[in-house]
């Protein structure tokens, strides 16, 4: 009896959803937009590099300090870091899964004279892929130093961005990885729309100018800091 018992018990709602093809869209399209949301304020506090060593010095000190009293030194960053984890953990697995069930799916490729997807749309996977690899890169470099070149300074926010800034690599690097960002921020919050039901005959044309702006902000308002310190504007 408890093994027929064991049997017949349904699967809970969290797993039914995380199975389905509908879940795993909709999971993607939430850390997805969790993300965007990231982007935006980091883009914002990167820019803070044109006011000066103390304006940029300082932003990078309150994300230490933000929700003090009432949490401990660094506390606030962390739930960041954690939910950013989760979210880009939860993003790429089911985007890999939704992968992996579309080639089962269709194991035959499909012959068209013209392309029906837009540049975007073909390189989302690829681009996935490069971003992944920029974030790691990203972290050892600026986070904890690991491939930093010209010696980390724990504490020098500022300085440490020209550092990596100076050398070509550090430029290719990252304006590579900021490109890829912008098409995959064009596509994704278009697809992130219409899974979560925003999309409709009148909206459409709204929601897709909003994802084109938003790539254009971030990718330019990201490139313009390395592009500022090969320039000597930043230095």
């Amino acid at each position: 009896m408890a093994s027929a018992t064991r049997t017949d018990r349904r699967p809970s709602m969290t797993r039914t959803l995380w199975d389905s093809s509908v879940g795993k869209k909709t999971i993607m399209a939430v850390s997805g937009l969790i993300m965007l949301l990231y982007l935006v304020v980091h883009m914002v506090g990167n820019l803070k590099i044109f006011f000066g060593p103390g304006e940029f010095n300082h932003y990078a000190h309150w994300l230490r300090t933000m929700g003090e009293p009432f949490l401990h030194y660094e506390w606030a960053l962390w739930i960041v870091r954690v939910v950013l984890i989760a979210a880009v953990v939860l993003h790429a697995i089911s985007a890999y899964q939704l992968s992996r069930r579309d080639i089962r799916a269709r194991p035959a490729k499909y012959v068209h004279k013209k392309p029906r997807a837009s540049y975007a749309t073909r390189t989302m996977r690829w681009g996935g892929i490069i971003l992944a690899l920029f974030i790691v890169w990203h972290i050892l470099d600026l986070t904890t130093g690991t491939v930093h070149s010209g010696g980390f300074q724990s504490g020098h926010p500022y300085q440490n961005v020209i550092d990596t800034f100076s050398t070509w690599y550090g430029n290719t690097i990252y304006i590579v990885a900021m490109c890829a960002l912008g098409l995959h921020v064009q596509h994704g919050f278009w697809s992130a729309a219409q899974t979560l039901g925003a999309g409709n005959a009148t909206r459409d044309r709204a929601l897709k100018t909003i994802a084109n702006v938003l790539a254009l902000v971030l990718t330019v308002g990201f490139i313009s800091v390395p592009v500022a310190v090969m320039t000597g504007v930043v230095s």
